[in-house]
């Protein structure tokens, strides 16, 4: 990759690390209601995968999944305000922190069931066959969604059908607060894949261009009628598993070990040592994060809640039943 290329996804990354940031303390000063799942520290995982995907690929995600969103391309600002409940939120406030979506972007979402996207992923997925439309899909979920029916039954459909998707596990260690040893009678996720014959890989989730080199691979293949494959990227959340977690089930010197391995640390070396860019040139693009994020956060406040009416709205696909309705009548 070129020096803007590997400085756009430095931009990214640093970009879902401050959102984060202020999302947290807007959360604390109860600006953000519900739940809210941070993202901080797996930062190379969202910015990597996506990096590789084309316009037309779809996305679907789990609930941690404001680092997608904004990876994807979507307003900094609209998101932000999806956060606050504000009618200027990318879903018109009515979903917040885990329904995050952007049609236009083929981005179909965050989901607050746990692997409750798989199937509806694989459904996309041969709706792409069908239509035989060269594209493929990019499904994300947790370790924690390999142990449930979902996960079983969406890979053996894409295996038995050669489905043009990709199963991207990011394996953060911890299912709320269970270890996942505890969880997983196979705690090498990659290795499920085998049970349905496809391919399964093990990557470095901390390393923004593993991560990006893996997904552009198997989607690649995707494309070109490869099949399936599922993905394991080893990751860490800095944070709880959400803000109401208290984080009493792992130690602070398991957290800081993985500090160590901080993505965005690492990529700013990489770039450092290459002398692609110095230290000036980084600090300028964190100064420019900042300043987009304060202005999403001031965007946010200050925008409108829905109105009660729009409680309604969104509800059916309102054009599709006027037609129905209207070739009713005329028959």
């Amino acid at each position: 990759m070129n020096r803007d290329d590997l400085l756009s996804l430095y931009r990214q990354m640093v970009l879902i690390r401050r959102f984060e940031e202020r999302a947290a303390e807007a959360y604390a000063g109860a600006k953000i209601g519900g739940f809210l799942h941070l993202y901080i520290g797996e930062e190379a995982v969202a910015v990597g995968a996506v990096s590789a995907l084309k316009a037309e690929d779809h996305l679907f995600t789990h609930y941690r999944d404001h680092g997608y969103a904004l990876a994807r391309g979507l307003e900094p600002r609209a998101v932000m305000a999806e956060l606050f409940g504000k009618a200027t939120g990318v879903s018109k406030g009515k979903g917040g922190s885990m329904h995050l979506a952007d049609v236009q972007r083929h981005f179909w979402g965050g989901y607050a069931i746990v692997g409750g996207h798989l199937p509806l992923a694989t459904g996309m997925a041969l709706a792409c066959q069908y239509q035989d439309s060269h594209n493929a899909v990019l499904c994300v979920m947790g370790e924690g969604s390999t142990n449930i029916g979902e996960f079983h039954e969406a890979l053996n459909l894409a295996a038995l059908w050669h489905l043009p998707i990709l199963y991207l596990v990011e394996n953060n260690c911890y299912g709320m607060g269970t270890l996942a040893s505890r969880a997983s009678a196979e705690e090498e996720i990659y290795r499920k894949a085998c049970a349905y014959g496809m391919s399964g890989q093990r990557l470095d989730g901390m390393d923004v261009l593993a991560v990006r080199d893996a997904v552009a691979d198997h989607m690649e293949r995707a494309r070109r009628g490869g099949g399936p494959a599922l993905l394991e990227a080893m990751t860490y959340r800095y944070r709880g598993h959400s803000m109401a977690d208290p984080e009493l089930y792992r130690h602070k010197e398991e957290v800081q070990g993985w500090k160590l391995r901080d993505p965005i640390r690492r990529l700013e070396m990489m770039i450092q040592d290459a002398e692609l860019a110095g230290a000036p040139d980084l600090e300028r693009i964190r100064a420019e994060v900042e300043a987009v994020v304060e202005d999403a956060v001031r965007f946010a406040d200050q925008s409108p809640a829905p109105a009660p009416s729009a409680l309604f709205e969104d509800v059916y696909a309102e054009e599709a039943v006027r037609r129905v309705a209207a070739a009713r009548r005329g028959a």
